[in-house]
């Protein structure tokens, strides 16, 4: 069996990573909104 004390000393997950991770993805995505709202370009499609 695994004591208490072992049990409190795991550590898992990145937590730290996925929220910098999300905040970098949703921080991109709202500087593309203004930039496209701004700055709008027109597509070169043919």
């Amino acid at each position: 069996m695994i004591s208490e004390m072992e049990l409190k000393s795991i550590k898992g997950g990145s937590t730290k990573g996925i929220v910098l991770g999300v905040m970098g993805a949703l921080a991109s995505f709202i500087i593309g909104v203004f930039d496209g709202y701004l700055r709008p370009l027109r597509c070169n499609a043919r």
